[in-house]
């Protein structure tokens, strides 16, 4: 299937693990890390997985609210100075679950202001809030740059050092580091995509290209992580085997932020949430090339990483949860 599934799309790298009651039960690999240079991808190959990094600093925020270092339900003021006046009152879990209003820091293009990290915090500061706090979900980039200064300011330690000794130490993700396509990354994957560049070839959408992407350092809990399918299940047992934070902290993280109306956004703490019945779905999703789908009642999870942008790998998940789900009473197995 998941060959086929390449095939098709033309993906020239993949790595897929499947974790079933708290065991990692299938780590493969298949294809080409690297196309020019006929480089193979194993399962030490370093995928970025973009904005599914977000679930991560869903954990670590649900870790600081446990050591009561972090109330969810408090404004950002409490944690962060220099706020425009709009934007004192928001509270922590409304960054998490992106109901925040807030104007984004990054467009198309990457951030803005036209010139340093600096200077894209004082243009998106200047702007109007895009929408009243908590009245409709809208998915931007500074909620997650202002929950890793908050995670610095609470732990008086970087970022990444945090999630290193709190969560890759305690998972076992030896490997796991943060980086973007300008960064120096060892044994990292190459990006790829068949997007047209508006060049005047007839075949621009059909040639592979390499695919470029920056993702700044204050942005990192937002989108930084480069990790494999072997780690992030590693991660995922144990965050189910109630090894990062407790079990009351999982379910709170994996229900959705509710907007002043009362109905659910589309967001938890940090996590997409695909389904809340018949079937309980959250997930990680990043640059159309990174997934990874948590079933919590089926004790089932499916990550697939790929290196071709656009592959949309949280479309292929639910096929491989298939082959693992029980089946109907009466059935053979």
């Amino acid at each position: 299937m998941v060959q086929q599934a390449m095939k098709d799309q033309r993906i020239p790298g993949l790595q897929v693990a499947v974790v079933k009651d708290a065991r990692v039960v299938l780590s493969e690999s298949y294809g080409l890390a690297n196309v020019e240079n006929r480089v193979p991808a194993t399962r030490d190959t370093l995928f970025p997985i973009n904005s599914a990094t977000k679930p991560f600093t869903g954990v670590a925020m649900m870790q600081l609210a446990e050591a009561g270092q972090v109330d969810l339900d408090a404004p950002i003021s409490r944690y962060l100075d220099d706020l425009p006046e709009a934007w004192r009152s928001i509270r922590v879990r409304q960054l998490l679950g992106h109901t925040s209003g807030l104007p984004d820091i990054a467009d198309q293009q990457g951030v803005i202001g036209g010139g340093t990290e600096a200077d894209a915090w004082k243009a998106v500061k200047a702007l109007p809030m895009e929408a009243p706090i908590g009245t409709r979900y809208a998915y931007n980039q500074t909620n997650y740059g202002l929950l890793s200064q908050i995670i610095v300011k609470q732990t008086r330690m970087p970022y990444e050092r945090y999630l290193a000794q709190r969560q890759f130490a305690v998972a076992g993700m030896r490997k796991t580091t943060f980086g973007a396509s300008y960064d120096l990354v060892p044994n990292a994957a190459t990006m790829y995509s068949y997007f047209p560049r508006g060049s005047l070839a007839a075949d621009d959408g059909n040639r592979l290209t390499h695919w470029i992407y920056d993702m700044p350092y204050s942005l990192w809990a937002g989108g930084g992580l480069q990790t494999t399918a072997d780690e992030l299940a590693r991660w995922i047992v144990a965050l189910s085997s109630d090894r990062l934070i407790g079990a009351a902290s999982v379910r709170s993280m994996w229900t959705p932020e509710k907007l002043n109306d009362g109905t659910d956004g589309a967001w938890s703490a940090g996590w997409p949430v695909l389904a809340t019945s018949p079937r309980r779905q959250v997930a990680g999703i990043g640059g159309a090339r990174a997934a990874f789908v948590i079933y919590p009642d089926e004790g089932l999870a499916i990550v697939v990483l790929t290196n071709l942008v656009g592959s949309n790998p949280e479309n292929l998940i639910p096929k491989i949860a298939a082959l693992y789900q029980p089946l109907p009473p009466g059935r053979a197995q």
